[in-house]
């Protein structure tokens, strides 16, 4: 299914990393930065692996980046220099499909151009009314 006019073309960037203090650095940079809506870090992540001709195994943490298709070039220079691995992971997938309003905010979340609030940002959690 393709993207109509009216929904943007989002995608779910992956990247591992070794620690949690380089996950919240990529996944803070990335939503300070309007490069992302939204960044899911999944601990516990087991990655078995081939590196420098050897068999290697290692405990990493998972980000699924909700970003839009424009943003994807910024997303991965961000990686790229918060990121401690020598070869990090980036993977893109397109999002075929979405619900419109998720799509919204990420578009809305993800406009690369910081806001006039963006200065006030605190990390925080999250409400539902």
């Amino acid at each position: 299914m393709k993207n109509d006019a009216q929904t943007p073309a989002l995608l779910a960037v992956l990247t591992s990393v070794g620690t949690e203090q380089q996950a919240l650095d990529i996944a803070h940079t990335l939503v300070k930065r309007r490069l992302a809506a939204c960044v899911n870090i999944l601990p516990g992540v087991r990655s078995i692996f081939r590196w420098k001709g050897k068999v290697q195994q290692d405990a990493e943490l998972l980000l699924v980046i909700k970003t839009l298709a424009s943003n994807f070039e910024a997303v991965r220079g961000v990686i790229k220099e918060l990121n401690a691995y020598e070869l990090p992971e980036i993977v893109a997938f397109p999002a075929a499909m979405a619900d419109a309003a998720f799509a919204a905010w990420v578009a809305d979340s993800s406009t690369g151009v910081p806001g006039d609030d963006d200065e006030d940002d605190e990390p925080g959690e999250a409400t539902i009314d």
